[in-house]
């Protein structure tokens, strides 16, 4: 403690401020009335009472003990955080500023809204804040200005993102103050640290986008937890908490009174508490939630079915809120309860914010699609729809038909086509019912239970069934792992070099008859692209190459197998197929490595300066890693990401997610203060269960550190790798689109199709570049080959090769690709300076 409080004096001040204050004013409740109105902030207090200090003694002061035990956590973490980024000084202007601007202007629109009418504000005006959490975030948004690329986007969206769902779920004058402090930090910390505008958008990694949507989700999800503990409720998103906490009328007595004549406000609200009454309604409300939490769980996952499992509850939920509070009360139908003044367009806004919120995440989700590569088997699929439709029909069934038979003890009688409009309702959260017509109501303990629970159980269903089909592997075969069996095969031997990307996400496994050959591919633009070779025994191969050839036949594909050593041409030829180079793979025999010579000069430079600049090399597995160090390969990962103009590459570029790979090995660059400032990562290559090489993947820097780190890193990897008998091969992989040696048929459509997508991405991720590099370790240049079937569908795969690279290539974008394949392509100027991968 007393090393954090030298890094971070004022968090820690900060922190014991606040215990000492919930101390003296009361550590559970919180201060009495007087007290509250005293210190606490808000129009009352300083518009009506002239308490013009409270804007900052409300922030030394707890509401409650919950409060409590979270803003302790907070002032000592995220402020601490901050405090370390920005300094002590610096930190004690944000915070003092973001409380008192963001505090003075939350309160000027409240006094703006009282002097128009606005019904939030005369709503709220009575009400005192007591918050330490505005200052903390605006002094922690400030602070992003100091952080790096991953931190500073997490800092920025997760605030802002928290900010919005306290404010739309609970809605007190403290949540307002709270988000206007948000960008009030953004305002100071802009002043700490100028800089040019940038209103571009930066690109993010796929994996950094997943976890940012995970969390986003998971925050909606947890957004009615906000309502159910909040001491008032005026959010546009509160009616859960509203619904949950009010005392529950007898069903009755509520009968009786409302459902003769005219209905009064007194009597909906009434009614609609009705429906609460026991856990089974609460679970109904609740549940849902639970849902999108769990697809929280599989976002963060890669699952491309968490997100479609998003995007459908989410939309179904705008979809119900439309319905029930749009369409039906504008329908004017009898029992429903109208607005009894319409000029308060603030209800209007309200009702419009429930709706638009769960859309927007949709389409959110739906944007970002691309990004969650993981799919499982369609059988799994099949299965989970199966088990949901029929969950939903069979506890529907059994509503209607022991309903009817115990329909003597519904108040009023029930009949049949009563019970059938009333199915839906069963399964709909309570929230979307509070403006509905209710027909009827059961009176005794069996038709509640039928009444109450099979939408609980439906939806206990599904969330189980979700969970279960996104804890599955991703694909399965006759109920055999494939990833099992595809890994047993990589062990055996066989697939080359490059074998190992077929363990990837997002990649399809083909297995023959005896499954003890695989291939994996990658369906793109109608061409089945494969990243490899076949994997399997030599004397098998050769016939599963034609098998797969005629499953892609039957499926309507265009079989490619790509990234293939020369020794497979001849049989290719034989087939009648069409071959040509795609690149060229860089050998390093660590058996024979050698730095002697005036050609290694650059590599022994570079190893001299590490061991003068303290830098060093690590040997190890994500999974050995420190969390600081694994935040800060995150955090190179990204700035990299961030510096191209194009998105992140995929395909056989990995990224961040396979080095979470058990198999894999990281070679990392630590320097002196114990920072990672480069990372490479290696696959395996294996014959009988026995690692015989290691082939580059993953290779990331830090802009600002010693040049030649990655020679640094390589060197080392290769002198560490010559110590081991077995080791035969050390792969520094291959240049994408790049090759020293122009093809034979170099003026074929084939070779202007790739040597034109080569040269549109070199500028941004210099293929020809990294290959330039690689030269420098004297390496074996192993061509690799394309096979295809038939040259009249070359412009399908090379717009297949394109959006394989590059997903998110437009439809403009490939519209204009395909244009450029024509005969009168001008090539690149030959003084377009490309930009490496790599930067020295």
């Amino acid at each position: 403690m007393q090393r954090f409080a030298s890094r971070a004096p004022f968090a820690a001040s900060y922190a014991i401020v606040l215990l000492i204050m919930a101390l003296a004013t009361g550590p559970i409740g919180g201060p009495e009335r007087a007290l509250r109105l005293l210190l606490g902030t808000g129009y009352e207090s300083v518009v009506e009472n002239g308490h013009w200090w409270s804007v900052l003694t409300s922030v030394f002061v707890v509401d409650n003990g919950a409060e409590l035990l979270l803003a302790v956590p907070a002032a000592l973490f995220v402020l601490g955080f901050a405090e370390r980024l920005l300094g002590t000084r610096r930190t004690v202007f944000a915070f003092f500023a973001t409380a008192i601007v963001g505090t003075g202007l939350g309160i000027l629109a409240q006094i703006a809204g009282v002097a128009s009418g606005e019904l939030w504000s005369r709503g709220v005006s009575e009400l005192s804040a007591l918050d330490p959490f505005t200052p903390i975030f605006g002094t922690i948004m400030a602070a992003s200005f100091y952080a790096g690329p991953l931190w500073r986007r997490r800092i920025r969206v997760l605030t802002v993102a928290a900010a919005l769902v306290l404010l739309l779920y609970s809605g007190q004058p403290s949540d307002v103050y709270r988000l206007i402090a948000t960008f009030v930090g953004l305002g100071v910390g802009s002043l700490f640290r100028p800089h040019r505008i940038d209103l571009t958008w930066r690109r993010s990694s796929d994996h950094e986008a997943r976890t940012l949507l995970a969390v986003i989700v998971g925050m909606v999800a947890i957004g009615p937890v906000v309502t159910i503990f909040s001491g008032a409720r005026f959010g546009a998103l509160s009616p859960l908490g509203l619904l949950l906490t009010q005392d529950v009328p007898a069903a009755t007595n509520v009968i009786d009174r409302c459902m003769i004549g005219n209905i009064t406000r007194q009597c909906v609200r009434e009614l609609m508490l009705a429906r609460v009454d026991g856990v089974g309604p609460v679970l109904v409300s609740a549940l849902p939630l639970l849902a999108l939490l769990v697809a929280a769980f599989g976002l963060a996952r890669g699952r491309r079915f968490a997100a479609w499992f998003v995007i459908g509850v989410s939309s179904a939920m705008a979809a119900l809120g439309a319905w029930y509070y749009i369409l039906l009360p504008a329908s004017g139908q009898p029992y429903v309860w109208h607005w009894p003044n319409t000029r308060y367009w603030e209800i209007a806004v309200a009702l419009l914010i429930s709706v638009l919120v769960p859309l927007l995440l949709a389409v959110v989700i739906a944007l970002n699609l691309r990004r969650f590569p993981v799919k499982s088997s369609p059988g799994r699929l099949r299965r989970f729809f199966l088990v949901t439709v029929g969950s939903f029909l069979s506890l529907s069934v059994v509503y209607v038909g022991v309903g009817w038979l115990l329909r003597d003890r519904f108040r009023p009688t029930v009949d049949l086509v009563a019970l059938l409009a009333d199915v839906p309702e069963r399964f709909i959260p309570v929230a979307f019912l509070r403006l509905e017509r209710l027909t009827f109501l059961p009176t005794d303990m069996i038709t509640t239970a039928l009444y109450r629970w099979v939408g609980p159980i439906f939806w206990i269903v599904l969330i189980v069934n979700a969970l279960l089909y996104m804890r599955s592997n991703v694909t399965r075969v006759d109920g055999a792992d494939q990833d099992s069996r595809l890994r047993a095969l990589l062990a055996r031997g066989g697939g080359g070099s490059l074998a190992f990307m077929s363990t990837w996400a997002g990649n399809s496994l083909w297995f023959n008859a005896t499954r003890s050959t695989v291939i994996a591919y990658q369906v793109v633009n109608g061409a089945a692209i494969t990243l490899s070779e076949p994997i399997g025994p030599k004397d098998e191969v050769e016939a599963a190459v034609a098998e797969f050839a005629v499953m892609c036949d039957d499926h309507g594909w265009i079989p490619v197998f790509y990234s293939l050593h020369e020794r497979w041409k001849p049989f290719f030829v034989g087939m009648g197929w069409q071959t040509m180079s795609v690149g060229e793979e860089t050998m390093l025999r660590p058996r024979t490595w050698s730095t002697t010579g005036k050609k290694w000069q650059d590599i022994r430079s570079s190893i001299s300066r590490a061991g003068r600049e303290g830098v060093r090399a690590e040997w190890t597995t994500y999974r050995a890693l420190s969390v600081a160090h694994s935040s800060q390969i995150s955090e190179i990962s990204e700035q990299w990401v961030q510096d191209k103009r194009l998105p992140e590459l995929g395909f056989t570029l990995g990224g961040l997610d396979e080095l979470r790979d058990p198999a894999v090995r990281l070679m990392l660059a630590i320097d002196s203060s114990d920072r990672v400032v480069a990372v490479t990562s290696w696959m395996p290559s294996c014959r009988d269960g026995v690692i015989i090489g290691w082939t580059l993947d993953f290779m990331r820097r830090t802009p600002d550190n010693m040049n030649g780190v990655m020679e640094f890193l390589i060197a080392e990897t290769a002198a560490m790798l010559q110590q081991q008998p077995d080791i035969e091969f050390l792969s520094l992989s291959a240049a994408p689109l790049a090759q020293t040696q122009g093809d034979d048929a170099s003026s074929s459509l084939a070779a202007r199709i790739l040597d034109f997508l080569g040269r549109t991405l070199e500028p941004v991720y210099g293929f020809r570049s990294l290959l330039a590099f690689k030269r420098k370790f004297q390496p074996e240049f192993i061509p690799l080959f394309m096979a295809y079937p038939d040259p009249v569908v070359l412009p399908t795969i090379g717009l297949a090769l394109a959006r394989a690279y590059v997903p998110t290539l437009s439809v403009r974008e490939s519209l204009a690709f395909v244009r450029s394949l024509g005969p009168d392509t001008p090539s690149r100027s030959a003084s377009t300076r490309p930009r490496s991968v790599l930067p020295r």
